[in-house]
């Protein structure tokens, strides 16, 4: 009786590891980061296309480069792991896509 209890507290706690373990083990290929910021920016483009501030020509030179950034996210990924140095990249690029379309929409080209 008295070697129960010791392992039902060591299978107990072996369990509770476990499952914890697989609670806070991020998948190394997410870019949660990423993926936000591209729908933001999609929505940024529609909206420019709605109101008028972008053209036919600007929209669709902008949309290339949001596919261009899903190639490059597509690409880091493709091995299972986004590196440190891949994100970096990716937001990188993220960025200068954001001061395009920033541009893109407050310049004097209207629809």
């Amino acid at each position: 009786m008295n070697t129960l209890k010791p392992l039902i507290a060591a299978i107990a706690l072996a369990v509770a590891g476990g499952v914890f373990a697989q609670t806070t083990t991020p998948n190394p290929a997410a870019t949660p980061g990423i993926d936000k910021r591209q729908e933001n920016q999609q929505k940024r483009i529609d909206a420019g296309v709605k109101s008028g501030q972008l053209t036919e020509r600007e929209a669709a030179r902008l949309e290339k480069r949001e596919e261009r950034l899903q190639k490059h996210k597509e690409q880091a990924q493709a091995d299972g792991v986004v590196t440190k140095q891949e994100r970096r990249q990716l937001h990188h690029e993220a960025d200068r896509n954001s001061k395009a379309i920033a541009r893109e929409r407050h310049d004097r080209q209207h629809k």
